[in-house]
């Protein structure tokens, strides 16, 4: 790899796709975000470089973590892999200079210094687990302000440079996976009843990108005027509502539809255990139908922690690491459908 240290990210899967979380069939990770921004310094995108460097510094001193390295020590492959691990964003790993990345062992915990803000820290963990990641990320911040001057208003809360995040400076997300509402098209439903509660759905990054292999991303929209407990509650709640609707849809589609379906999630599974090219969409496709299988009880000896570190392992930035260098889209492709025989 170009980066030493993530060779040992390399040859271990994160802790959050164990599977072994509540209703982890059904809900790949729970995630908890916080950003924070040092009231004596300008929001990093009104910022110079060299200042950029002189905000990481300091925070790197103040709460004096050997975890954290500079972003410009990484190549832009590095980056890639580690936007795939979701450690950072992707618009963050087109940054250079004055930037940090903080990877806790285990990875249920990561940090970028001088994204939008000048930290954002986050928790996840496998299933459905808000309450678990955010008392694991709150001890943290908790840590932090001791030694970091905030910024922080008593009447706005945390300021943050998109206004979307003043006040509490949390997002808590839930990867889900609704294959039944998408199959019955009630989907389209669900997500409206989603919008209008306030909730963003985006896709596996969380950055804009499509929803892919019916993987929907989760998450509270509104920061102000409600405390971090409530928004908390608030989604843990609605996800329950949203997996109520997915096992209704599941058994009208077994009732009415059931070889239709078994004949789609064993096709699905031939493909990935025979195709000798596998491009990354139609991977992600496939093993959504596979998952729907594992979770159905149709595909029994099929392990749901294999197929997740298959979703991550797949990725072009990670088929790429574990050869060293980079390689074109039909190389990547052999080189996929290799290695999901081998593991699946």
């Amino acid at each position: 790899m170009g980066n030493k240290k993530l060779n040992t990210l390399l040859k271990n899967p994160p802790n959050w796709i164990d599977g072994k979380g509540r209703f982890a069939e059904t809900i790949l990770s729970s995630r908890v975000r916080f950003a924070r921004n040092l009231k004596q310094f300008n929001f990093p995108n009104r910022t110079k470089e060299d200042e950029l460097d002189e905000i990481m510094n300091f925070i790197i001193s103040h709460i004096n973590y050997k975890c954290i390295t500079s972003l410009s020590e990484f190549s832009p492959l590095d980056k890639k892999f580690l936007v795939e691990r979701r450690i950072i964003s992707r618009e963050f790993s087109k940054k250079t200079k004055g930037r940090g990345v903080g990877i806790w062992e285990g990875e249920n915990i990561g940090l970028m210094l001088n994204e939008n803000d000048h930290i954002r820290i986050h928790s996840i963990c496998s299933g459905l687990n808000l309450e678990l990641a955010y008392e694991k990320l709150n001890k943290l911040d908790d840590e932090f302000s001791e030694s970091l001057p905030y910024a922080f208003s008593s009447k706005l809360g945390y300021l943050t440079a998109c206004p979307t995040n003043t006040g509490t400076g949390l997002r808590a997300s839930v990867l889900v996976h609704l294959p039944g509402l998408v199959h019955s098209e009630q989907i389209k439903k669900i997500l409206e009843m989603l919008h209008k509660d306030g909730f963003l759905i985006k896709g596996f990054y969380s950055d804009g990108t499509m929803v892919e292999g019916n993987l929907f991303q989760i998450s509270n929209q509104v920061t102000l005027g409600i405390t971090e407990e409530e928004i908390i509650d608030k989604l843990h709640k609605m996800i329950l509502q949203v997996i109520g609707y997915e096992n209704n849809a599941r058994e009208l589609l077994l009732s009415n539809t059931r070889a239709q379906l078994e004949d789609k999630i064993w096709r699905a599974y031939s493909i990935l255990k025979n195709a000798r090219l596998l491009s990354n969409e139609e991977f992600i496709n496939l093993s959504s139908a596979v998952r729907f299988g594992i979770e159905l009880g149709i595909l029994k000896k099929v392990s749901l922690q294999n197929l997740n570190k298959l979703l991550i392992f797949t990725q072009p930035a990670h088929l790429q690491e574990s050869i060293g260098g980079m390689i074109d889209s039909t190389e990547r492709n052999v080189k996929r459908a290799l290695y999901v025989r081998k593991n699946l």
